[in-house]
């Protein structure tokens, strides 16, 4: 698919020239759980920060990020890795979630794009920004655009509009030739935004 993928953006010579530049595939191989804890920490912090409090609560769990394992962490030593009370009701709220239902790969391939919004925005500190990065990076659904996401919309602005203020329907213009690829289309974005 990604060979797919490539194929598509390489028409746009914007994309094009991200494609050669980054791969922005490598990551580790975090579990359904864990992408979504990751997700949560990463809310309203700057990518440096949310990667220092990922690491220190990675840390706490002994990398044994599951939801046993924070169902079971000491409160206040996940707020001394650097979360907020809301977050470690959050992070608790999705164990929970979890240890109830299934919300692998394999348990959600039958839903669609907005049913998987609408489940996880069940639970309490599951926006709409955390269930797309989870269809992006957890479900791997190839045309996922999440312009509620600031690094992508200003990735976007920096890239196709001189850094001017572009509207969301103007972005989704840009974005149109990408389908049905912008999940890797999107990836890309970020790869640029973060090597600034």
């Amino acid at each position: 698919m990604r060979d797919e993928a490539h194929a598509v953006l390489r028409e746009d010579p914007v994309m094009a020239e991200l494609v050669d530049r980054h791969d922005p595939y490598i990551e580790p191989d975090w579990d359904e759980y864990e992408r979504l804890c990751i997700s949560i920490i990463n809310q309203q912090l700057s990518t440096a920060s949310a990667a220092a409090v990922r690491e220190r609560v990675f840390d706490l769990l002994d990398r044994d990020v599951t939801p046993a394992a924070v169902l079971a962490a000491d409160e206040s030593a996940l707020r001394d890795a650097g979360l907020s009370e809301m977050k470690v009701d959050y992070l608790r709220n999705a164990a929970r979630a979890f240890r109830d239902r299934d919300y692998t790969r394999a348990g959600l391939a039958t839903y669609s794009n907005e049913e998987v919004i609408d489940l996880l925005t069940e639970i309490k500190g599951i926006g709409a920004w955390t269930a797309r990065m989870y269809l992006l990076f957890v479900l791997e659904r190839p045309d996922v655009l999440p312009l509620g996401d600031l690094a992508v919309r200003r990735g976007i602005e920096q890239l196709y509009g001189n850094g001017d203020d572009l509207t969301r329907g103007e972005m989704r213009e840009i974005a149109e030739p990408w389908r049905p690829y912008r999940s890797t289309a999107t990836r890309y974005i970020w790869a640029e935004y973060e090597s600034d």
